[in-house]
């Protein structure tokens, strides 16, 4: 049996040239280094490009987890949780430290309390030498340990500054985390979150509903004016929806043109009259561009509905409401449904994506 022969050019080696050019730079060959260089081989990022030819043979991991975050900020988000957790860990274990020495300042002071008290029991020396002795014990002991507590109440006063700054800057990186970048709103991850921390609380469950919430011919909308109008018109959707709402209600952009509503100490009635109430207000909000007087409308919402109550935990709270929302769709859309056992279960969604 003959073996073909095969005429192809063989394919360069991508990640060994790269790795060799880092190698030449100097550059460290960790992960978040090559997808800086791995973009510029690609060209797919001119500015990129440009500012890590910039760099040269002097690049430091400094200047090049600059560039990192400003082009790859979902890996420098978690990278500056991180550092920020780490410098927590830190300033804790210098404010344990100072607590023990604090301590063992004390521990001392009353091993010189011990002294004085044994001193002036003694009996065979005169009260006078007894007294004048004990005092100066007692007033250079007194004297260094209260300078040591000033000086450690200065400290601790510091640490705690410090500490409550790397809180705000972990709150801040949460927020970022669990924001959707284009709406504002709350993404994916906080909304998973928050639906799971319905079924932790009996009584919190007993009074919770999930609306899920999605633009009707959402596709024929990007079709027809881009995804750039597709975006704002996003934006404002968001914008009603969360104005229209309590200011505790929970509101997220859950994917695509898909928005979802926690509403907690409401009844049933309530959550159904929220969701009519938002979908009222879309329909009769204008989306029109001032400068061309092109009208994108109108943009109406089709809406499910699901108690807490009805479901046996977080997932099968979002199944059950997205069927409802489904029978919203089949049904004409622009309307709430609310979910009632016996909907027919097969709304043609594989349900393992929500698994997560």
């Amino acid at each position: 049996m003959q073996t073909a022969t095969s005429n192809k050019t063989p394919t360069p080696d991508i990640a060994a040239q790269i790795t060799h050019a880092m190698r030449m730079m100097g550059v460290a060959p960790i992960p978040r280094n090559y997808e800086l260089y791995y973009e510029a081989y690609l060209g797919s990022n001119p500015q990129l490009s440009k500012e890590l030819a910039a760099l040269g043979s002097r690049a430091t991991q400094e200047d090049l987890d600059a560039i990192g975050a400003r082009y790859f900020s979902h890996i420098h988000h978690s990278r500056g949780i991180e550092r920020a957790h780490s410098t927590l860990a830190e300033k804790l274990s210098e404010l344990v430290t100072l607590l023990r020495d604090e301590q063992y300042a004390l521990e001392s002071y009353n091993r010189v309390l011990d002294e004085a008290y044994l001193n002036i029991a003694n009996k065979s020396a005169s009260s006078a030498d007894i007294l004048r002795h004990a005092i100066d014990i007692l007033s250079e002991a007194t004297a260094d340990t209260m300078n040591q507590g000033k000086e450690r109440v200065q400290t601790v006063v510091q640490k705690s500054v410090e500490m409550e700054a790397i809180r705000q800057e972990l709150d801040e990186y949460k927020r970022i985390a669990n924001t959707d970048s284009l709406t504002r709103l709350g993404n994916r991850r906080a909304f998973d979150e928050t639906l799971a921390a319905v079924y932790n609380n009996e009584q919190l469950r007993n009074y919770t509903g999930l609306l899920v919430v999605d633009i009707d011919h959402f596709k024929k909308v990007n079709d027809s004016f881009g995804h750039p109008v597709g975006d704002k018109i996003l934006s404002t959707v968001g914008t009603v929806i969360r104005a229209n709402l309590r200011r505790d209600a929970f509101v997220a952009r859950t994917g695509g043109e898909e928005f979802a509503v926690i509403l907690s100490d409401s009844t049933q009635e309530e959550c159904m009259q929220a969701a009519d109430r938002i979908r009222s207000v879309l329909a009769n909000t204008p989306f029109k561009n001032s400068k061309t007087g092109v009208n994108y409308g109108p943009i109406t919402l089709s809406v499910g509905v699901c108690m807490a109550t009805a479901a046996d935990d977080p997932l099968d709270l979002y199944h059950k409401a997205d069927i409802a929302l489904y029978a919203a769709k089949n049904s004409g859309r622009n309307r709430t449904v609310l979910f009632e056992e016996g909907m027919r279960k097969d709304s043609g969604r594989n349900w393992l994506i929500y698994r997560r």
